[in-house]
């Protein structure tokens, strides 16, 4: 399982924009773990950086 390509299949799943032949691909992989601790860790740094970029707005 290549790390780029599931970063890849996160982010686009995450945006809405994933295809239906990469969805299928996903979900026939064996195990849906690394897509679950991708999905989180995306998430969270997107917080962290929605949470700075305020912190610099209303310095």
């Amino acid at each position: 399982m290549n790390p780029l390509r599931v970063v890849a299949s996160v982010l686009a799943a995450l945006l809405g924009i994933q295809s239906e032949a990469n969805r299928q691909h996903d979900f026939s992989q064996p195990s849906p773990l690394p897509y679950m601790i991708t999905a989180v860790v995306l998430v969270v740094l997107f917080v962290l950086g929605l949470m700075a970029v305020v912190s610099v707005v209303l310095d």
